[in-house]
């Protein structure tokens, strides 16, 4: 069961900023590798969704898409809303995409190890960044500490099927893991709590690269409800 957001500060990896100005400036430090922008918006999302076309099962939404829609005041509220979050992540020189979802593509390769976004996984890249995302309608994203989950790659089962599927050299046993994206991957613990990141809130996420000085985020997308669009702004 995922905890609510009432209850966010239960959470030593998830500190918790009033303003823009504070999500994109509080460093990551300590066992803190999420920031929330806490905030109850105005609006009504649900309107836009209803007036946007689903192409296919991702839809990036242009800001000429969103400005086409012939909106009630509440609509028009909503879609200023959007069109602030995306101007502030584009001034800080990030290229925030929002999507309307009906769902990701599955990774049912293999029957040991999923690699697609419903699992639990942490954000890499080769240069210093941060993910932002936030839900403005539809199933929201997890997170969970890192010591409610264990690396995919750690558990011997799941080990010992990958290097049944592996045929190189063993030094380059690891690169495989890596090149794969399998290292990426987490299980969650018995006890371990996720956190629902909610409807309207602002995350700032703390993502793999060579510059990290914490732990990066562990997340998942959530599983679609049935007959219902998620409108998620990331980058």
């Amino acid at each position: 069961m995922c905890a609510v957001m009432s209850s966010l500060f239960d959470y030593p990896n998830v500190g918790v900023v009033s303003t823009f100005a504070d999500l994109v400036a509080k460093p990551f430090e300590g066992q803190i590798n999420a920031w929330c922008w806490q905030r109850e918006l105005l609006g009504d999302f649900k309107e836009i969704v209803s007036q946007l076309t689903l192409d296919e099962s991702v839809t990036e939404v242009s800001v000429n898409d969103l400005e086409a829609l012939h909106l009630s005041p509440q609509g028009e509220l909503a879609r200023q809303t959007i069109l602030q979050d995306l101007e502030h992540l584009s001034a800080l020189g990030a290229a925030p995409v929002l999507n309307l979802i009906e769902c990701y593509p599955r990774d049912d390769e293999f029957d040991f190890i999923a690699t697609d976004v419903y699992s639990y996984h942490v954000d890499r890249s080769p240069i210093p960044t941060d993910t932002f995302l936030c839900t403005y309608h539809g199933a929201a994203s997890d997170l969970l500490p890192n010591d409610q989950v264990q690396q995919k790659i750690s558990i011997p089962s799941i080990r010992a099927q990958l290097r049944e599927l592996y045929d190189g050299p063993e030094a380059g046993f690891e690169d495989f893991l890596s090149e794969y994206f399998f290292d990426l991957h987490y299980q969650a613990l018995p006890h371990a709590r996720p956190l629902n990141l909610g409807i309207g809130h602002l995350w700032r996420l703390a993502v793999d690269h060579p510059l990290q000085q914490v732990a990066p985020c562990v997340h998942r997308a959530p599983v679609e409800r049935a007959g219902e669009y998620r409108l998620l702004l990331i980058c």
